[in-house]
């Protein structure tokens, strides 16, 4: 039996490894952009504190998991699912263009999700959402403090990435300054408490925090880039952070059914019974997507048994509660999921 995983975070490895260990003949195959190894995403928001964290943010080098008898592929995007083939066409360095399966794993993540208005605008402002854009914005900083300067970033976007973000580069001794468009830090997370004290500890390390604020687009003046709301503010660089959305497009362009993720049974399969997805694009039959490292690392465990006929009852969501936890805070409430 052939498995063809899509995605190397969390959930495609944590299965292909997994499953592996159940089935040590299986041909197991997975697919990934990424070019250097499995990393811990959540370290991302924190890359600017820790000078070798390029190094150290990788958990397991794909020659590692080669070394399991994982044929990975990386440097690779899939372009298409050809369902009525079974197969995924695929661009990358490999001569390979297309690649069979008997069973698809989707465990593509999610991307940075960017609001329509400020799309025009794509290459004035940086997104945080691979290492790939985090050794990006290393190296913009480096000649700033190559010169003895600090650059003063611009964050829209007041939830976890931009507050976790803001921190660790205020905390490395950069200028930053939140836009948020709401009335609190996190409102969709955290109780009113927990906002205040968030944003106290923020405003202590040195971050400046707007609220209140409607962005309507960006521009760029010479090397500074604009925030336009009601007032225009230059500075060196620009973030958005957003959030995130689940990568459907792939799946949706298969003719496989889609809502906010891509929709699975509670068995985790798609409506073409070769397919499954699970993590941060999957969407369970109650509406949920699971974007915690918990049950994303809990379903990738429970489709490994069960494709390996380990495992009869459907997924269940395990119990858990998270908290924020930015440089100096700790929310005192869980999440609210």
């Amino acid at each position: 039996m052939k498995v063809v995983v899509i995605g190397s975070g969390i959930a495609g490895i944590t299965f292909a490894e997994k499953y592996r260990t159940l089935m040590p003949d299986a041909d197991i195959v997975l697919v990934t952009i990424e070019q250097e190894g499995y990393y811990s995403r959540p370290l991302l928001s924190r890359g600017f504190t820790k000078d070798d964290i390029e190094q150290t943010i990788i958990l397991k080098s794909f020659g590692k998991l080669r070394e399991s008898n994982i044929n990975i592929i990386d440097s690779t995007e899939v372009i298409a699912i050809d369902r009525h083939a079974k197969a995924i066409e695929i661009n990358g360095p490999e001569q390979e263009k297309v690649i069979k399966y008997d069973t698809l794993i989707l465990a593509q993540g999610s991307a940075a999700f960017v609001p329509p208005p400020f799309r025009p605008f794509e290459k004035l402002f940086f997104s945080l959402n691979s290492l790939v854009d985090l050794k990006a914005m290393r190296r913009f900083r480096q000649p700033f403090l190559t010169q003895g300067n600090r650059p003063h970033w611009a964050i829209v976007g007041g939830g976890l990435i931009g507050c976790e973000v803001a921190s660790d580069l205020a905390t490395a001794g950069d200028k930053v300054t939140i836009f948020h468009g709401m009335d609190r830090l996190m409102e969709r997370q955290l109780a009113e408490e927990d906002s205040a004290l968030l944003l106290n500890v923020l405003q202590t390390s040195g971050v400046e925090v707007l609220m209140d604020q409607t962005v309507h687009g960006f521009a760029q003046k010479g090397d500074k880039v604009c925030v336009n709301t009601e007032a225009t503010a230059e500075f060196d660089a620009l973030i958005v952070a957003c959030g995130f959305k689940p990568r459907t497009d792939l799946a949706e362009a298969a003719g496989l059914d889609v809502g906010r993720g891509i929709k699975v049974n509670p068995f985790l399969q798609t409506n073409d019974e070769a397919i499954f997805a699970l993590g941060d694009a999957a969407e369970l039959p109650n509406g949920k997507l699971y974007a915690y490292i918990l049950p994303i690392r809990s379903q990738a465990l429970w489709l490994a048994n069960y494709l390996a006929g380990q495992e009869q009852n459907p997924w269940s969501p395990p119990a858990f509660s998270t908290k924020a936890k930015v440089h100096g805070f700790e929310a005192k409430q869980p999440y609210n999921l």
